[in-house]
């Protein structure tokens, strides 16, 4: 077990933007004039949403295939996933010819599944939340003396999460708030402990679905726990957390306050991002928009950043959220 107190996240994204800085893309920083006018704040958006494979997750695991040893790339990964860490990876896996398994759970949405089809490993499904799925491939990978490829419990992955906080400090002056979605807490402990350690004012707000809250509950119990997570669109951060997750101490420290967010409050925020910025998101990036909106006064005269984490958005789930915005 790696001892989480000992980590210099902020050391690991210096070293992971090293080791990356070429293979994935810098994403745009963008102002949101809508979202600007209705909070009284300039407000701009990180478009992680347009990163190859279409989420953040390229960065962490990018990080980790390139730091693997040959022997260790010819022994085959296996991995996890609620479904954009699983694309990221089997990408990955295509294009390093690395051999492998990815697992997930039941659940995952139709979208996310065809997605990582589309790039050829072997993939085989879960009963039950991504927990399970997790719990499975690492079991395996330590049965077989293969390397376990974690969604957000690994140094590296954290490090290459984190790297986003590098191209926001090349991207802008001075940011006041930074808004980050939370499910398993790589994203926000990479990125939130580098912006951090340049700028200790800096407000890091954790947004979270209502229905699937595992990082805030455990954070309130002082430690990580096991709580049933319902159905959310925000399906990219739903799930349990590993007992041992060197996120947790990391998510304590840099987050200094929570957005929960109701199903209805996420469905708007897809609506209103498709309608007044023209960009497709996912549930879990929609989280950061409904947060602003939840409260938009709380910002104003403020420079604020979203991180839109991804854009898989399934057709089946928007035609849903269409069809009951027409009903009301």
């Amino acid at each position: 077990v790696i001892e989480a107190a000992r980590l210099d996240f902020a050391e690991l994204v210096i070293d992971a933007e090293q080791r990356i800085h070429g293979h994935v893309r810098e994403t745009p920083l963008e102002r949101s004039n809508f979202l600007s006018q209705l909070t009284g704040a300039d407000v701009y958006l990180k478009l992680e949403s347009s990163q190859i494979t279409g989420s953040f997750k390229l960065r962490g695991a990018m990080n980790k295939m390139l730091a693997l040893s040959e022997k260790e790339r010819a022994n085959g990964v296996l991995t996890a996933s609620s479904g954009n860490h699983g694309t990221a990876c089997a990408y990955l896996m295509n294009y390093f010819k690395i051999p492998g398994t990815i697992f997930l759970p039941e659940s995952v949405s139709p979208a996310k599944l065809e997605a990582i089809q589309s790039f050829g490993p072997d993939t085989e499904l879960v009963p039950g939340d991504g927990i399970e799925a997790e719990k499975r491939a690492r079991n395996l990978a330590a049965s077989r003396g293969q390397v376990y490829v974690s969604p957000y419990n690994d140094p590296l992955i954290i490090g290459g999460q984190g790297t986003i906080g590098i191209e926001l400090q090349r991207q802008t002056e001075n940011i006041d708030v930074i808004l980050v979605p939370v499910g398993g807490g790589g994203l926000v402990a990479g990125v939130g402990s580098y912006l951090k350690s340049r700028d200790r004012k800096v407000e890091i707000i954790g947004c979270q679905p209502e229905n699937s809250r595992v990082m805030y509950e455990s954070i309130q119990a002082g430690e990580i726990i096991d709580m049933e997570s319902k159905r959310t669109l925000s399906d990219g951060t739903a799930g349990g957390i590993d007992h041992d997750s060197i996120t947790f101490d990391a998510c304590r420290n840099v987050i200094s306050d929570w957005a929960l967010l109701s199903e209805q409050e996420i469905a708007a925020a897809i609506l209103v991002t498709l309608e007044r910025q023209h960009l497709m998101v996912e549930g879990a990036s929609a989280l950061t928009i409904a947060a602003l909106m939840q409260n938009p006064q709380r910002f104003a005269g403020q420079t604020i950043v979203l991180l839109l984490t991804g854009s898989k958005l399934g057709l089946e789930t928007l035609r849903n959220l269409l069809a009951a915005t027409d009903h009301n």
